[in-house]
């Protein structure tokens, strides 16, 4: 900071005061001695020379970089770019690989292939694609840029609104439910992993204990394709050998028949119970299961992002590995193009049907992990300019590229399958966990080498699941570190294990043998209409009470440009995603007819149940709104009109990025110089540390407040600062003058003493 120089050449009378520009860029105080030369008054313009505005010195100087304007404040270099007490990704591969761990789960294996086909085939890639466009693409860069921006999680991302804080504690109970049941996925996944560690895979035949009559292997095809029907695994019956009533026995008892791999996943992992009503006991070969699979979690993410920014380089490339093995397998197999026939042969007229597009939409939606704090978490470690915009692109189309992928491989498999049965592809295509955990396994059961096979294949899905399964949990954990930033650093490894502790104990019900009712409830509900709720409520306050063009600002600030091109994401935000998301929120409700596992319906109570599992979430909008409502004082709607502006301390968590070049058009939307208000009670000071302060010096003279004054960058168009007008005013208990710094005259000014 330049101090100008006090000379006897400088010094003559003024006639009028003249206030003196404190700016942005240049903050100058000019000291001068009076006419009269007295050494007193000399000696205090000296020390205000070198302390510039400082108001009050205490013993020993200011301590370092306390001041306003600090020293990082004004720095270029990049340390503390963020805030280091949450710590950052160590590069931006991590995040890179953590988003696209976070968005490639479950649903890209198990349930996109199965709406291809039954969707039109190839020609549901185009509903898809355009849904991908106009809506999944600008929820999804709108999260990751607020979470950027700010530095924020799913709630303190919401200073940009705070009467919709709400939002971000739904978030928070939408990351809660789906990472309490997605770990019980992976927990099966374990359990079917140990089960493969024989030279026979135990679904492979129906001599075990757990197998009913209804069991059959079903190697068919010879039989089937001459009309017959097989009475078990090794006679195969043609209706001119048995009487009326046996044949129609027969077709009974293949119309209920099922599969090895059924029996073994209901009867045998399962155990499962006649419904709902019926919670049996804990199963404990999948409670030490679930218990690893928690242990894996915890382990990952005690150390916050250092360690799980290690593990999503095996998290998200681990899985491609084993597809890409799978599929060269699969395309050895027999049947396989007639699988892949089946996934890709368009059906065009199915693109005029509603339903197409809305499981286009939905797909969409929930594919990415949107409206689950996830993508905000995880971008609030990025470096402020970091190319969000980059990554926000990459992953989207990479989790839909991976999608596509992995139907290759799943249909393949099918059309080997359907091959070896003797049936038809559809008749063996099969979507969830009927694909994971019954088709895919009694598929690989009819492999050479099959324990290899089945150990690769749910190797993946444990891969695929803990991506996900990391940055839901991590959302949970964030959410408590940034209200309770004391659970921070070392303490964060007792948040962890009190998150994890928990889920677990609540997994425990999911377990039973009714469990699997449970968690079928709790995932049709916890983020379905949930999920559509906060996503268009989100892109609604952004676009419309924030201001479209506000957010498109934050990201220009960020990246240097605005995300191209500009027009499409302005309408995007404004009109268009949230009319998708709306229209897809009344088509899923419109479809709505209770639940149902198989055969079995739901009681009218488990579905209220599972609506109050849903609003569980939602609610917390209006009751946040409330409760900040109630605190404020004034009128209602003056209470409203406050909490929709954004919070003081919205904006980039470092200090030098405050404010920058479009403060102008700012309405105190950062912790800046506000323009609300006439002059300004901020005590602006310098770092003084390195001067030592001699009371002695400064005992014959008062230093008095900073006088504020208009804000002279609004009404000074000949300014070229930005800043306050103060002046400094130095009283003399002697003598009646008056030092006034001016960056002007630099004179002192004779005043009467009052």
């Amino acid at each position: 900071m330049e101090r100008l120089k006090d000379s006897p050449n400088n010094q003559s009378k003024m006639s009028e005061e003249n206030p003196v520009k404190f700016g942005k860029r240049n903050r100058n105080i000019s000291q001068s001695s009076s006419s009269s030369g007295s050494n007193n008054l000399s000696s205090s313009a000296n020390l205000l020379k070198d302390q510039c505005y400082s108001l009050e010195v205490p013993e020993g100087g200011f301590p370092k970089n306390e001041s306003f304007v600090s020293e990082d404040y004004l720095s270029d270099s990049s340390e503390g770019d963020d805030d280091s007490s949450r710590g950052t990704w160590d590069n931006p591969i991590e995040f890179l690989l953590s988003c696209l761990s976070f968005a490639v789960g479950l649903g890209n294996i198990w349930r996109f292939p199965y709406l291809c086909y039954r969707n039109g085939g190839g020609a549901f890639l185009i509903p898809y694609v355009i849904s991908l466009i106009f809506m999944g693409l600008p929820v999804f860069l709108f999260e990751m840029g607020a979470g950027q921006f700010s530095s924020e999680g799913p709630i303190g991302v919401w200073k940009i609104c705070p009467l919709f804080q709400g939002i971000g504690y739904a978030m928070c109970c939408l990351s809660l439910y789906i990472g309490t049941y997605y770990n019980i996925i992976l927990s099966w996944a374990f359990f079917y992993i140990f089960s493969s560690f024989t030279t026979n895979l135990p679904w492979a035949s129906c001599g075990n204990w757990w197998n009913t009559e209804a069991c059959r292997r079903f190697d068919s095809k010879n039989c089937t394709s001459l009309g017959g029907i097989m009475a078990n695994e090794d006679d195969c019956v043609f209706a001119k050998d048995v009487t009326i009533d046996v044949w129609r026995k027969l077709n009974e008892t293949a119309t209920n028949a099922k599969m090895p791999s059924d029996e073994f996943f209901h009867f045998f992992m399962l155990d499962i119970s006649k419904g709902i009503h019926d919670i049996g006991s804990i199963r404990w070969e999948l409670a030490g299961c679930l218990l690893i699979a928690w242990i894996i979690v915890y382990c990952a993410l005690w150390k916050g992002i250092k360690s799980f920014g290690k593990l999503v380089y095996f998290t998200a490339l681990f899985p491609y590995a084993i597809l890409v093995i799978l599929l060269i397998r699969a395309a050895t197999l027999p049947g396989y193009m007639d699988g892949i026939n089946f996934y890709l042969t368009p059906k065009w007229e199915k693109l005029l049907e509603i339903n197409v597009w809305a499981d286009a939409c939905i797909q969409i939606f929930f594919s990415l992990g949107v409206t689950w704090g996830g993508m905000v978490t995880l971008a609030s470690y990025n470096k402020f300019k970091n190319n969000v915009f980059r990554d926000a692109v990459m992953v989207a189309i990479g989790n839909c590229c991976t999608s596509f992928f992995a139907g290759f491989v799943i249909f393949g498999i099918i059309g080997f399958m359907a091959h070896e049965l003797g049936v038809k592809v559809e008749d063996v295509a099969a979507q969830g966990a009927g694909l994971a955990f019954i088709a895919y396994p009694e598929a690989v059961s009819r492999m050479p080498i099959s324990p290899l096979w089945s150990i690769l294949f749910f190797l993946m899905l444990l891969s695929l699941g803990f991506g996900t399964q990391f940055s839901t949990t991590e959302t949970v954990i964030t959410v408590i570190l940034d209200r309770f930033p004391q659970f921070r650093g070392k303490n964060r490894r007792w948040c962890t294990l009190a998150v994890c502790g928990c889920m677990f104990l609540a997994g425990l019900s999911m377990i039973t043998e009714g469990g699997m009712y449970i968690l079928q409830l709790v995932d049709n509900h916890s983020a379905t209409y949930s999920a559509l709720i906060l996503g268009c409520t989100e892109i609604s306050v952004m676009a419309w009470i924030y201001g479209v063009d506000q957010f498109l600002e934050d990201l220009k600030f960020m990246l240097g440009y605005y995300p191209y091109p500009r027009i499409y994401w302005k309408w995007a935000w404004k009109v268009v995603a949230p009319t998708i998301v709306v229209l897809i929120l009344i088509c899923t409700w419109k479809d709505y007819s209770g639940n149902t596992y198989g055969d079995y319906n739901y009681p009218i109570w488990a579905n209220y149940a599972g609506w109050v599992i849903t609003f569980s979430s939602v609610i917390w909008i209006p009751i946040v709104a409330i409760f900040k409502i109630s605190q404020e004082e004034g009128p209602i709607m003056d209470r409203i009109k406050k909490l929709i502006k954004p919070s003081p301390d919205w904006g980039p968590a470092s200090p030098r990025h405050k404010q920058f070049e479009g403060t102008r058009n700012y309405d105190a939307k950062f912790k800046g110089l506000k323009r609300d208000v006439e002059g300004s009670n901020m005590t602006l000071i310098t770092n003084a540390s390195q001067s030592a302060i001699i009371n002695g010096d400064i005992k014959e003279h008062n230093i008095s407040q900073l006088e504020p004054l208009k804000e002279a960058f609004e009404d000074d168009p000949s300014s070229d600062e930005e800043g306050l007008n103060m002046r400094v005013i130095i009283e003399d208990k002697n003598k009646d003058t008056t030092v006034t710094s001016s960056d002007e005259t630099k004179n002192t000014v004779p005043t009467s003493k009052k």
